[in-house]
């Protein structure tokens, strides 16, 4: 009896330190195969909705979590990343987390690094822990005004959404809604809200003025880039109108005024107890423009500078039935 007992306190022991031993999970990092199971535990469970923000690509990741380009593509077709990558290249790719859905797919979010690019991928595997799809949830534009982030919600619906902020102030917003067709193995698009497309109409508030000088026209070098110039109260004066947008709406000048001619060719906006002054040099097809101290008439990071090409003159409208009488 008391073997009986010595012997069972040993089996009890060993099932007690083989049950405290945790399974090591292998490196992702080398080229060493592993098993698509051991791939998907490296990741960790995301709590719904989940929503990741273009920011997460400027964060910087831990060296533990990195996985193997060799090891990634052993699950994941290399022709996923060649869609935002060169064909040879291989970002740094590292673990977001996952969402699994009970009794279905799994779904992971990978961030990828190089030092020219960043984007996120969501990838798709079935239950029986096979690829069926990836799709570029994040890819960064070059345009500072606006935001993206890409949410997956407790529906496993998948949008990716885009704020823009305009040169008024105002936010516009676009969106795309997928979901996973694991039939047809790919995200199928289910709603597009387009980002809207707002350019504020540019009013030019001297536009009506007499035009008889040969300096007076329009000048510009995009929609919201404008030099209007039209004639002054006296013969040696020109009235001016500026309005310039830049970095993509984020610097923001406007100015208008009355300019004194230096020569035929030159004229100089300054007024006392103002320490904004601009030069304008006129040539047969463009006048460009300088300022010194106009700080207070515009954005901190641009100035009332550059070329600007002159506009052909609208023609004067012919009044067709007084032209007929007149024959």
């Amino acid at each position: 009896m008391a073997f009986f007992r010595k012997y069972l306190v040993v089996v009890l022991a060993l099932v007690i330190i083989t049950g405290c031993k945790q399974k090591k999970k292998p490196s992702l990092a080398g080229e060493d195969p592993v098993e698509v199971s051991d791939f998907i535990e490296f990741f960790e469970p995301l709590k719904l909705p989940y929503i990741a923000a273009d920011s997460i690509l400027s964060k910087k990741e831990k060296d533990s979590l990195l996985i193997g380009y060799k090891v990634f593509t052993q699950f994941v077709p290399d022709s996923i990343l060649t869609k935002v990558y060169a064909k040879g290249v291989k970002p740094k790719i590292y673990p977001l987390g996952k969402v699994e859905v009970t009794g279905g797919e799994t779904y992971l979010f990978v961030k990828t690094v190089t030092a020219e690019k960043k984007a996120v991928f969501l990838l798709s595997f079935d239950k029986k822990q096979q690829f069926l799809a990836a799709m570029t949830a994040l890819r960064p534009d070059q345009n500072s005004a606006t935001v993206q982030s890409v949410q997956i919600d407790r529906k496993y619906t998948i949008t990716k959404t885009v704020l823009r902020k305009n040169a008024d102030g105002s936010m516009s917003e676009g969106k795309d809604v997928f979901v996973l067709n694991a039939d047809a193995k790919n995200f199928m698009l289910i709603m597009t809200d387009a980002l809207e497309d707002k350019v504020t109409e540019l009013i030019n508030p001297i536009d009506t003025l007499p035009r008889t000088h040969k300096l007076s026209a329009d000048y510009s070098n995009s929609k919201m880039n404008l030099v209007s110039i039209r004639d002054g109260r006296k013969s040696d004066r020109l009235t001016f109108f500026i309005h310039f947008e830049k970095n993509n709406g984020e610097c923001i000048g406007e100015l208008k005024g009355e300019a004194m001619l230096k020569s035929s060719s030159v004229a100089e906006y300054r007024e006392e107890g103002d320490p904004c002054s601009i030069k304008f040099i006129f040539s047969s097809s463009s006048v460009t423009i300088t300022e010194s101290g106009c700080g207070a008439r515009r954005g901190m990071k641009c100035l009332f500078d550059g070329s600007f090409a002159r506009k052909k003159n609208p023609k004067a409208k012919v009044d067709k039935a007084k032209t007929a009488i007149k024959k």
